[in-house]
């Protein structure tokens, strides 16, 4: 298998390189290597493909961090898995402090005892995990389904969450005996006081673990990497987020899992420019069709589409094609498309057609090439014949 190209040197931008700058040298490069443009080109093929994964990675913040970092080993999970991942992946599970992640996912409480007066036991949401995706501006526009990587703490199978090891059960807390409060007194000058507060022994859970499972080191949660379906809804813009419900962190207790957030990215297209839920296209035509009018072949999203452009057409000039636009998001109706027209100017020209528009100039009476200060008639090209 070939070695893939740094995604700096295939987009051709330096590694300081904004966002736009990335996004204009991306659609440069789609352009020019666009399949519609280059039909049967298998060269341009694999050029555009290398393209959109270059661009998938740089334009997503996260993924660019990580591929910085760690080159295309930090954006390949297919190598992460091969190499034993990052942050102490061993297949296994992950080697990670378990206060930390318990704190961070669930709120606090675990690995450093529960204040305040919460109840350990009690039922807490997990939390919510981030994802991305990328994909292509008719995605986009009309919608799809897409499979995500997503990592997030499930129950661990090995113990089915109770943190020990198969074959043994927690047991009950010697010094609270299974209450998980303590309670202590105090003499004070106004009479006996009595508090409670959870037992620092078993951390308010009134159990204790004396065989930790090896796999989940006594938590009763591992992190693992699943494969999510994502239905992504017809108008969808870049940058937004879709809520995926229940398909984040699983809940403790009992409690009802959290959230699985998907930013998506959308590439920009070669050909169309998004305007709200409305699609811009340039179609650019010679002088003779604009004058004499002509038909198009206007490529839309749902394929080309025939459209008779009005003799004297100007540079500039837009025609709307209804309802060909993007489907608006959570509602039935569809944007337009708008066409602006560009009318070429020929850069060089051979003796013989400059004869030729010396001879149409004449025959339009010079009106087009007319100087506006008093002189005659003859204009520029009258001028130069002369």
């Amino acid at each position: 298998m070939a070695e893939k190209r740094d995604y700096y040197e295939v987009l051709g931008v330096d590694r300081n390189a904004s966002e736009d700058e990335i996004k204009k040298a991306y659609r440069k490069l789609a352009k020019q290597y666009h399949p519609d443009l280059n039909p049967d080109n298998k060269e341009a093929e694999a050029k555009f493909k290398e393209a959109n994964e270059a661009y998938e990675v740089l334009s997503d913040a996260e993924k660019k961090a990580k591929y910085d970092r760690f080159g295309h080993a930090g954006v390949d999970p297919s190598y992460a898995a091969g190499q034993g991942g990052y942050g102490g992946f061993n297949g296994q599970g992950f080697d990670f402090d378990l206060g930390d992640i318990f704190s961070n996912i669930f709120g606090g409480g675990f690995g450093g005892g529960f204040g305040g007066g919460s109840n350990p036991n009690a039922p807490q949401r997990g939390g919510d995990t981030q994802a991305s995706v990328t994909i292509s501006f008719e995605e986009a526009a009309k919608g799809c389904e897409r499979e995500i990587d997503s990592a997030r703490i499930e129950v661990c199978d090995e113990c089915h969450g109770s943190g020990a090891a198969p074959g043994s059960s927690p047991k009950t807390c010697p010094e609270c005996h299974g209450r998980g409060q303590v309670t202590s007194q105090q003499r004070t000058a106004f009479g006996m006081f009595q508090t409670q507060k959870a037992c620092s022994r078993c951390g308010g859970k009134g159990t204790i673990i004396e065989n930790p499972c090896k796999k989940c080191r006594g938590a009763g949660r591992v992190r693992k990497n699943v494969k999510i379906t994502v239905k992504i809804p017809a108008g969808i813009d870049d940058r937004q987020v879709i809520n995926v419900r229940g398909q984040g962190n699983k809940g403790v207790n009992g409690g009802p899992a959290g959230d699985l957030r998907v930013a998506v990215n959308v590439r920009p297209h070669p050909i169309f420019e998004r305007d709200g839920y409305n699609v811009w296209v340039e179609m650019h035509v010679s002088f003779a069709a604009a004058a004499l009018g002509c038909e198009l072949q206007v490529p839309t999203l749902d394929g080309k589409v025939k459209y008779n452009i009005p003799a004297g057409t100007q540079s500039g000039d837009v025609f709307k094609l209804k309802d060909r636009g993007i489907q608006s998001l959570n509602n039935r109706g569809r944007g337009d498309q708008l066409v602006r027209v560009i009318v070429d100017v020929p850069r060089t020209l051979n003796e013989r057609q400059k004869e030729l528009l010396l001879q149409l100039d004449e025959a339009l009476g010079n009106e087009t090439a007319h100087l506006g200060h008093g002189e005659d008639k003859k204009g520029f090209f009258g001028k130069k014949k002369k």
